[in-house]
């Protein structure tokens, strides 16, 4: 591959990541969330909603549905809209952005794997904690621990987590619960530098019995495979 048309697929592809590791942090979240009393006025409505939602997930083991991701740029004053499934099964999720930026992305808990059929590549990395916070690594292990990371309160019906150590980009973090077999409707990601992705999730389906092949990549013949 020539040098330049790699440069700008490193880009694109630190870019997509940041994403995804904060779709993985914030979809994974209440497996892993315990938290202390607060000395705030709403303080037990947050406690008290976060362990419903512990509870809803104690029972999950796969879950899979569609999403719609609205990702705000400050910069350039531009709003861009992706759609597609995912399928999570603890450490291993799979996410299909549909649509003529298609992509899907594998993460198996120690790697990730970004295929774009459109410019026949496999962008492939190990996931660094150095460089992405150590909360979206131990999430995605299984082990993490919340409290230690976040500062956690209500804002207009929504749980707003703040980070109590720099954690990337990451700024803070809304998470919309929902009330139905799935704890979680939404929730939107805010950076330092005022960007905003937006994620949606709709038709969520739990204990279908999601197999292992859908978290399997194979890469075709024609695909070049980049290693980060």
């Amino acid at each position: 591959m020539k040098t330049g048309k790699r440069l700008r697929a490193k880009g694109k592809w630190q870019n997509n990541l940041c994403v995804f590791i904060f779709c993985c942090l914030f979809i994974l979240l209440p497996l892993a969330i315990c938290l202390s009393p607060f000395a705030l006025t709403f303080a037990d409505d947050a406690v008290s909603e976060v362990a419903r939602i512990q509870k809803a997930y104690a029972g999950i083991k796969d879950i899979k549905g569609d999403f719609v991701q609205k990702s705000f740029i400050k910069d350039l004053k531009r709003t861009d809209t992706y759609s597609g499934q995912f399928f999570i099964k603890p450490p291993k999720m799979k996410w299909e952005f549909k649509g003529d930026r298609a992509q899907t992305v594998y993460i198996t808990g120690d790697d990730i794997l970004i295929y774009q059929k459109k410019e026949k590549q496999a962008l492939k990395t190990k996931f660094d904690r150095a460089n992405y916070g150590q909360a979206p690594i131990t999430l995605l292990g299984g082990f993490g621990d919340i409290n230690k990371e976040f500062d956690v309160s209500m804002k207009k019906g929504s749980l707003l987590l703040k980070p109590r150590k720099p954690m990337g980009v990451i700024e803070h973090i809304e998470l919309t619960p929902s009330y139905g077999m799935f704890p979680i409707e939404a929730l939107t990601i805010f950076d330092t530098a005022s960007n905003r992705i937006d994620i949606k999730l709709k038709d969520v389906r739990i204990n279908t019995g999601i197999g292992e092949r859908v978290f399997s990549f194979t890469p075709p013949a024609d695909a070049t495979v980049i290693q980060q």
